[in-house]
This record gives structure tokens, sequence and C-alpha cells, in this order.
């Protein structure tokens, strides 16, 4: 284990012990007066991309803790008995209501994926010790079978879901669904206007330490787990952010100027995920920024929407910015909506941010996207970060100035946290790269624990407060990080070679003009008594039968030209409709895995004859 603790370049920063409510949208008598949390309580907050609907910072307030005050005072026919509550919904502009008037309520809320069969949503329900369930209108059907799968009755179910429909502050009808499966349910709006709390439950001094998110960390093997994110992590993450981040120009007026000189925050990662439920919803408010509102990526839609709202910061995830590079095209992914993408049809000139996490990001993706904008007149700089949901989530930041310089890299530590690289025990170097080691993490953002899961939680964060991320990091010489891959994902092809990560041919593969996505796992041969790289791509245009097995073989070929020896693609090339990813842009290997067991490749090392 290296003794080395590397600490950030920047100067730590003071933290407060208080809600996460209390810190982005407090009033006090000290207050100036029409300020919500230091900003105009008439300045916009949140803005729907579709509509045009605008909730303003004090409204916002209002209806959060009007949300409280009900949720204090459930009306017939719903029931409470836990303080953890359910958000199972795609982005919308009720989501800030929700969420944030869980929190002023003293809620903890657990965020659950939108895309959810009724048996995953059924998991989390259960584990999170939930009770009150906040439910967009189309998923109203998969919580009622996941409720009924519990044995509850109508009755029953009635005193447990709440209908967080929109309609109530845009006016537009939400998407059909029929009037019997939502008759009977209490509406998010129905709970509104019945009362407000005076303030927000206090969580000052050690009750800052109580978890306020409850996220569900996917891993790489077994159930998710859920991770106890603080009201103390959160407001670290936005405060260790703040020194490393662009200067941000604060909206000051009820609307965005027609001729710009503010910032605006946009992207359509999901509100249940930590990036997006940090980057997206929590951080615009508390750099007094609006952030627009979408569900879902489609990319001409996402270009329509910078246009529309001079966005000046993106959020994007990897997956999206390699549709962009495929300009013009469509979306390789099911993430995505496949329509076309035509830069030249949109006004992007606003735009000179495009922040991407959640992923490790190529070099070459980035130089592409950056080149492809300024053919549009777009002057974007394409930092990126790391983090994990444990770490709530950001311990590296790339700072724009160094965006151009350090493409690929991770970025810098922020400040209040501590990191060291460790090697494995036995010694044996984790790559070939000269000072990788796993990224372990010390400070104010790691997570409180895994919810009802000690022995995991001990398993992750040592005695004395490193938690390992599992991730295979390095630093240069300037203090810039870089993830290399996880820990376990990285390929062993024979015992004289070191591991190597899968991204790295990935990043290959994505160079290739007829490849539109791709992804690489390492397959076991026993015959040869070692891991076979293999890939999985998707074609930039369909291919018939024929023409699919001779591009497999020639994909196979042109990256043994790019690679060492023991990087070949020896356990094949298999084409695939869709890489398979998460909401924000990971490759799920574990699916590929699976796959790997009946999948034939073309191009599979053969074993060798006995003699």
């Amino acid at each position: 284990m290296t003794d080395t603790i590397y600490t950030s370049s920047y100067p730590s920063v003071p933290i407060c012990s208080r809600s996460i409510f209390t810190h982005i949208l407090g009033v006090s008598s000290s207050s100036p007066r029409g300020t919500v949390g230091g900003f105009p309580a008439s300045s916009p907050a949140f803005i729907d991309a579709l509509s045009g609907t605008t909730i303003s910072r004090g409204k916002l307030r209002s209806y959060a803790l009007q949300l409280a005050f009900s949720l204090h005072r459930l009306p017939s026919p719903l029931e409470n008995h836990t303080k953890t509550v359910l958000i199972f919904s795609p982005n919308s502009i009720t989501w800030p209501v929700m969420m944030l008037g869980a929190v002023a309520a003293g809620f903890c809320a657990t965020l659950a994926n939108s895309g959810y069969t009724s048996n995953e949503l059924k998991y989390q329900y259960i584990d999170a010790g939930a009770h009150l369930i906040f439910v967009h209108p189309s998923l109203v059907g998969t919580a009622r079978t996941m409720l009924r799968s519990l044995g509850l009755s109508e009755q029953e179910i009635r005193s447990r879901v709440i209908v967080a429909e929109v309609q109530w502050i845009t006016g537009i009808k939400d998407a059909s669904i029929p009037d019997d499966q939502l008759k009977d349910l209490v509406t998010i709006s129905q709970l509104l206007g019945r009362g407000e709390l005076k303030e927000e439950v206090s969580f000052d001094g050690e009750r800052s330490n109580e978890t306020v998110y409850l996220c569900y960390s996917s891993g790489t093997t077994g159930q998710p787990k859920g991770v106890e994110t603080t009201h103390y992590n959160l407001i670290s993450v936005l405060e260790i952010i703040k020194p490393v981040w662009p200067n941000s120009k604060p909206c000051l007026t009820p609307s965005i100027p027609v001729q710009g000189g503010v910032d605006v925050f946009f992207g359509c990662l999901p509100y249940y995920h930590i990036y997006g439920g940090v980057k997206l919803l929590l951080l615009p408010l508390f750099l007094g920024v609006p952030g627009v509102v979408m569900a879902g990526f489609d990319p001409d839609g996402f270009c329509a929407a910078i246009a529309r709202y001079r966005v000046t910061v993106g959020f994007v995830v990897p997956p999206m910015l390699v549709v962009f590079a495929r300009h013009p095209g469509r979306s390789s992914s099911s993430f995505f909506l496949a329509s076309p993408l035509k830069f030249q049809k949109h006004d992007l000139t606003s735009l000179t941010v495009l922040f991407s996490g959640a992923a490790p990001l190529g070099a070459e993706l980035v130089s592409t996207v950056m080149k492809r904008m300024k053919s549009v007149g777009a002057d974007v700089s394409i930092p990126q970060g790391y983090g994990l949901t444990e770490t709530s989530p950001t311990v590296f930041l790339l700072p724009v100035s160094d965006a151009s310089s350090h493409i690929g890299a991770a970025g810098v530590l922020l400040p209040n946290l501590e990191v060291r690289l460790v090697g494995e025990a036995e010694g044996e170097a984790h790559t070939d790269i000269p000072g990788a080691g796993e990224v372990w993490v010390r400070g104010p953002t790691i997570m409180k624990g895994y919810l009802n899961k000690p022995t995991a939680t001990a398993e992750a964060i040592t005695p004395d407060g490193w938690f390992k991320t599992g991730d295979i990091g390095v630093r240069d010489k300037d203090g810039f990080f870089t993830i290399v891959d996880r820990r376990k994902e990285l390929i062993k092809y024979k015992a004289r070679f070191p591991r190597f990560p899968p991204a790295e041919l990935e990043s290959v593969l994505l160079q290739h003009a007829e490849i539109a996505d791709a992804a690489v796992i390492g397959i076991e041969s026993k015959e040869e008594a070692t891991e076979l790289p293999r890939a999985y791509i998707t074609p930039s245009r369909p291919l018939s039968p024929q023409e699919a097995s001779s591009f497999a073989l020639s994909v196979q070929n042109w990256v043994s030209q790019r690679v060492a020896s023991h990087k070949r693609l020896r356990g094949g090339v298999v084409i695939i409709d869709t890489i398979p990813k998460s909401a924000a842009g990971k490759i799920l290997r574990r699916e590929l895995r699976e796959r790997a067991k009946t999948d034939v490749a073309e191009g599979q090392l053969k074993p060798r004859a006995k003699l």
C-alpha cells in the first residue's frame, strides 16, 4: 500500500452542518428582503423545456413547504408509517417540488430508476423501508403491480400512492393514461394549497449526518445497495465543487435576459441518479442559475432546448457525446431516442461548456465533438469529472481552463478531500501504467454507509475512513488524475502480461468510421486458462448477415494493427443492436458477460488441438 496521501491544491473550505434545504433555499431574519437562498425569490429556479413553464425560487420554496405540510398531515386515504418516501418518475418540473418537499418535511427520499420493472421496484421499496410512493402517471401501472405483489388491496394501494403529475403547473395534460388507472388516487396538486410549514425541519449540528438521499448503487455484481447520503454530504459536495467550477453568472431577474449574460444549466440526466440529483437539481439552486428540465435524451430536442433557452452549460454522459460525434446519424443506444441530429438547424453559440461524468471519457471523442461544435460556431470546452454514488458524487473535476490541455483527464482533487492510489496486497501492479492504483478517498462527502448492510459497509470503508472506490486511477506530475477502469473489469490475458482496461480498447474501436458504439469484456477460456478480450459493436449502418460476419472479422483485424499483441480481440467480435447501458451512460458489462455464455463470436480464438 502506498503511504502517499494526496491533498487538493485548492485550500479547504468551511462546511455548514444543517439541512440541505436550508443551505440552498433558506431564509432567515438576517437574509436580504426578497431573497431565497441568497438570490432573488423572483428569479427562475427551473424551466420546463417543452412548455417553457417556470418555477421561481420563491415559488419552489413555497410549494416544497406546502407539500411538507401535507406530508405531516396526510389527507384520506393516504397513510404513512415511515419517514422514507420513494420517488418513481422520469424528470419533470414536478420533481424538484416533491424532492425538496420531502426534505423540508424532514423525510428521506429513495430515488428509483424510472425504467424499473415491478420486481426491481419491489426490491428497492422493501429494502428502503418506504411507504408512500410519488409516481409519474405513466408509471402508475408498474407501481400498482408491485404493490399488488405485496398482497395489498386496492384500498391499501390508494393509501400509499401519490400521482406526480405536471398538469397542475404546466397546464398541459400528462401523457394519455387510462382514467381508470388514476381513479381515486391522490395527486400531488391535491397536497398543495392545504397549508404551509412556517419553515423547514431543522437538521442543524449532528442531525446533518442523517440520511436524506437514498440512491441505489448498481455495482458490478449482486443486488443494488442503498447508499445513505446525508445532508452534510450534499452540502459538502456543493461547497467543494465551487472553487473548481467556472465562475457562474446568476440570474437576478424574473426571466432569462434576451441579451444573455447569465448562466443557464441544462441536462436530461435522470434526477434519480446521484449525478443528475446533485448537478442538475441542487447545483443550479446553489449557484443561483436557472435549470432547464427535460426527460430523456432526444438529440434534436436537446439542441433545440439549448437554442431556445440560451443554455451555457450542458451536462452529458459519454454516450451522448458519441451521438454528437457521429453526426449526421442516429442514436446507437436504447437509452436515447433514435432521431436524426443536425447541428446546423440550431443556434448553439450560447453553449460554452459540456460537462461529462458518470463514465470515462476518451480524448479522441472529446476532440471530435469540440471540432463539430466549432463548425457551427459554438466554442465549447468539454471537461469531465469523476465520482461515485458513495462519494456524493464528485471527487475529481477538470477545470474548464485545463479542458483542452488535459483532454481525457478526470481532473484535479477537490478541496477537503484526500486520495491515495493503492496497489495490490500481493505487490502485483494493477496495470502496466506506472503509478496506477485503486483510488481510495477520504473526506466529508463519503456516504454514511450502505443501508442495512454493515458487512458491505465495513468492506468498503476502512476503520480510519478511507472509501475503496474499486476504480483504478493514475496521477500525473501536475496533479491531474485519470481513471483507467474498474478494478474488477480489467482484463488479464496470460499470466505474463499486465492487465488492461476495456475502456482502452473501446476508445480504439470508436475511432473506426463504421462503428457507432462499442463495449469490451474479458471472457473466460478454460482451454487457454486465461481471459480473452471480446468486443460487442454496433455498426453505424444496418448490415445483412453476410456483411455482418465479414465486417466483424475486418474490425478484429483492424484493431490488431493498432494495439499490443495481448490486447487483440481473441475473444472475437459480436455485432449487437445496442450496447446495454445504465441511465447514466455506464456500460452494463455484467449483462454482456451473461450474454457471452451463449453468444457466438466471429473470429474467436479456437482451442489448440491436443497431440
